[in-house]
């Protein structure tokens, strides 16, 4: 049986409108919340999801969204494209962009305590990526903590670059990433913005509750680790560039 959140987080979805303030239906805690998403998944078919997604993995998007640590939500496969992607920006409820760092996984993951050696293991591949997030709430503090969790955190969709050929030589916390609109440069940051490096975000990830809930990470899945830099939010159509250092780059045009 559907939580009443996961029911008014599928309706909202449904209408392509924002999600109001759940009330008395709102998930009670994060563990709720995180349940509330995995039945948002198995409503949509995403389970097993395509992959995940980490959000506020920066102290300052953390104070922003109450939150005492980072966050974590379930990738749908048809909201993932190869670069270059491309989405129809009418469709989209007050888009932004993040420049992030994107894996996939060659061997499974299981749910609980991980090492940045054994993330690191799982991995078959690393490229530059693009999250596409949406501002769909129209009071986060009112809407609370649990239920942005069960709404999948702002997710949205995402493109992933062609994999890097040298990422196992490179120091992946010292890569550099650089976001772009149109050609003009909107933010840059380094991979050690992502917990320290991109593969503690990734160990993260596999103790967290979202592991849990989808039963731990498997082989195949793509991992968006998080954002170097702030969201850009976008007022129209668009070209966006996300480019890092040994990771090449991703590309987005919202028509």
């Amino acid at each position: 049986m559907t939580s009443a959140a996961a029911e008014a987080i599928l309706a909202a979805r449904r209408e392509g409108r924002v999600l109001l303030p759940l009330g008395a239906a709102a998930p009670a805690d994060v563990a709720a919340g995180y349940a509330a998403q995995r039945e948002v998944a198995q409503a949509l078919g995403a389970v097993p999801p395509a992959g995940f997604k980490i959000g506020a993995t920066t102290k300052q998007m953390q104070a922003y969204l109450g939150l005492s640590g980072p966050a974590a939500s379930f990738v749908p496969a048809e909201g993932v494209q190869a670069s270059p992607g491309s989405f129809r920006f009418a469709e989209l409820i007050a888009p932004g962009v993040e420049c992030e760092v994107g894996l996939r996984l060659g061997t499974d993951l299981p749910a609980g305590p991980c090492t940045r050696e054994k993330a690191a293991a799982a991995v078959a591949e690393v490229f530059a990526a693009i999250e596409i997030v949406e501002k769909r709430y129209t009071d986060l503090a009112e809407l609370g903590t649990p239920a942005l969790i069960a709404d999948q955190v702002f997710h949205r969709g995402g493109v992933l670059g062609a994999p890097a050929a040298g990422w196992r030589e490179a120091d992946l916390g010292a890569i550099r990433g650089r976001i772009t609109v149109d050609g003009a440069l909107r933010g840059e940051g380094v991979g050690a913005d992502l917990l320290g490096h991109p593969f503690e975000a990734l160990a993260w990830l596999a103790a967290s509750p979202a592991a849990a809930v989808f039963g731990g990470l498997r082989a195949g899945q793509v991992v968006f680790l998080g954002s170097v830099t702030p969201p850009i939010w976008l007022d129209g159509p668009c070209q966006v560039t996300v480019e890092f250092d040994v990771l090449g780059r991703a590309e987005l045009r919202l028509v």
